[in-house]
């Protein structure tokens, strides 16, 4: 690993350094630049795209309407984009990404195929020094980690991966040039979102296609379609007012919250709302139904078994479909997926399903997959097995901070931090969409533009007042976390072994991730503080 520079100069090489070239780090280049600073973005991948350019799996789609998961913050980009599909594509997320990027001419602050290892807070000069895996050694006032939430793969940890002698794949690091399985036996580990995306049109292809499923999930039907010229133009007309209601909702987007309990209604009124909100098409429908159906187990367990009763409708063996039926997990406390013919997929006679509750994965072998039952024969297996999430992509980098401390010997037992932006002890590094914040219960482009913007609020601040450093202090970070843990315990979320409490990663301490407060909340107490003259921070000259 590059060691940083034994010099420590007085004057930084860079006002800031970005890390990571997805919405966030394009956004938070765009704000810097704004204020006349000296930028570098640095970017692991061979071009811009962050999650759009890594994730090129067959189905890869947003489960936010287009139309809201995208930038809000230039009216002439809202007119001049128009999106195809209710759901954009990867491709047509990552052409977006693209034409922002040459739009405002970002590209010649982005440097590729550069990733961050190390990265050491010089006390005396407020000063990060940077060194990255090509030998540079950079230094900056400011470090800003927009690496994602869902970036740090989460590799196979099955017995004998490494002795299969067919091909192995992973979605989040599927090959550009695509893949053929026309004639493949193939078998999916995994039905997390990009499972139930990829499933379908893997079986499309595949000779035979077994999914190997641990927990099964909850799937809604996207309903996706092509959007005509008239509503793109109805959009467009309203996209002032609309993105304005963006900003001021709970979660990034613009619905009416319920305001009654699902124990209040009878089993038809119930009935009849669930089922308008599974042919609304939207990830959240369900949950927008009833005020209680993340608070009350009672309550969740009517709208679970209306997505079973579904299951059972849709899938044509009944063993089949208990299989794919979740039981003992509230919905929505494991995030559910958008789907297009997911379950529907289960009745081809060449998909069958394994339930690894009942036959786990003993190894991996030359040939396929060994369960506790019997072997499996395949060609290909496609991981699906997701993301070290929300902390994974911050604690992969070798971060010291003040006294010598590392991130990942202050993270040992979760993230700490105040308001998900900084981490005490780490002056100056900022975290755009990180834990502790509401990012992956929210939209996560309207949760990017509020974290970004904030940040550069803050620079100016400093900037304007001479300051040179940061920090949060021990006493609003210590409340910080219990408040976000208090807020977290009212809900059904905590109780649920999930990526959202860091459960699917072996040894990764098991601490709920993200703020339930609400984006709107979560925008008035980050807006408070800095009215505050930064309360809960310090700063120094």
């Amino acid at each position: 690993m590059p060691s940083v520079p034994p010099s420590r100069p007085t004057v930084p090489q860079f006002d800031a350094i970005v890390v990571g070239a997805g919405f966030s780090g394009l956004y938070q280049l765009y704000r810097l630049r704004e204020l006349g600073l000296s930028v570098r973005l640095l970017e692991a991948c061979v071009d811009i795209g962050g999650t759009w350019h890594r994730n090129r799996y067959p189905g890869a789609r947003c489960d936010v309407e287009s139309t809201s998961y995208s930038y809000s913050f230039s009216p002439e980009l809202d007119q001049e984009w128009e999106w195809s599909e209710r759901y954009a594509t990867q491709p047509e997320l990552l052409r977006y990404l693209q034409h922002v990027a040459d739009r405002f001419g970002l590209r010649q602050d982005i440097t590729l195929r550069t990733r961050v290892t190390r990265a050491v807070y010089d006390e005396d000069r407020h000063l990060w020094q940077v060194g990255t895996d090509t030998g540079e050694r950079l230094t900056a006032r400011f470090v800003i980690l927009a690496t994602g939430c869902m970036s740090a793969v989460k590799e196979p940890d099955i017995p004998g991966a490494a002795t299969f002698g067919g091909r192995a794949l992973h979605t989040a690091d599927w090959p550009h040039e695509g893949v053929d399985l026309t004639g493949e036996r193939v078998a999916v580990i995994g039905t997390g979102c990009s499972g139930v995306q990829a499933i379908p049109l893997l079986a499309e292809q595949a000779a035979a296609l077994t999914v190997f499923q641990r927990t099964p999930v909850y799937a809604l039907p996207a309903h996706n379609r092509a959007l005509t010229a008239e509503e793109n133009a109805e959009l467009k007309a309203r996209y002032p007012q609309f993105r304005i209601a963006q900003r001021q909702s709970r979660g990034g987007t613009v619905f009416e919250p319920p305001t009654r309990s699902a124990l209040a209604a009878d089993a038809a009124e119930r009935a009849a709302t669930y089922a308008a909100a599974w042919e609304s098409g939207l990830l959240s429908g369900l949950l927008r139904t009833y005020n209680d159906i993340l608070v009350d187990a009672d309550a969740n367990e009517t709208v679970a078994e209306f997505v079973r009763s579904k299951i059972r409708s849709i899938v044509t063996d009944p063993e089949t479909a208990e299989t794919l039926s979740p039981r003992g997990l509230p919905y929505g406390t494991k995030r559910p997926c958008l789907d297009t013919g997911y379950y529907a997929t289960y009745n081809k006679p060449h998909v069958s399903v394994v339930d690894l509750t009942r036959t786990p994965i003993v190894e991996i072998t030359p040939s396929g997959i060994r369960t506790a039952e019997r072997d499996h024969a395949v060609d290909v297996i496609v991981y699906a097995t997701g993301f070290d999430a929300m902390t994974g992509s911050q604690i992969a980098v070798d971060i010291v901070g003040k006294g010598g401390t590392t991130l990942r010997e202050k993270w040992a037992d979760g993230p700490r931090n105040h308001l998900g932006l900084l981490s005490s002890g780490f002056p100056n590094l900022f975290t755009v969409l990180g834990p502790l914040s509401p990012s992956v219960l929210s939209n996560a482009v309207v949760a990017i533009e509020q974290h970004v913007e904030w940040i550069t609020d803050c620079i100016a601040h400093l900037r304007e007042g001479g300051l040179t450093e940061i920090d949060a202090t021990a006493d609003a970070e210590e409340e910080w976390c219990a408040h976000v843990a208090d807020l977290a315990d009212l809900t059904l979320y905590p109780a649920v072994a999930s990526w959202y409490t860091g459960a699917n990663v072996p040894g990764k301490p098991r601490v709920f991730l993200a703020y339930t407060g609400g984006l709107d909340r979560y925008r008035a107490q980050c807006d408070a503080a800095a009215r505050d003259g930064y309360r809960g921070f310090v700063t120094a000259s």
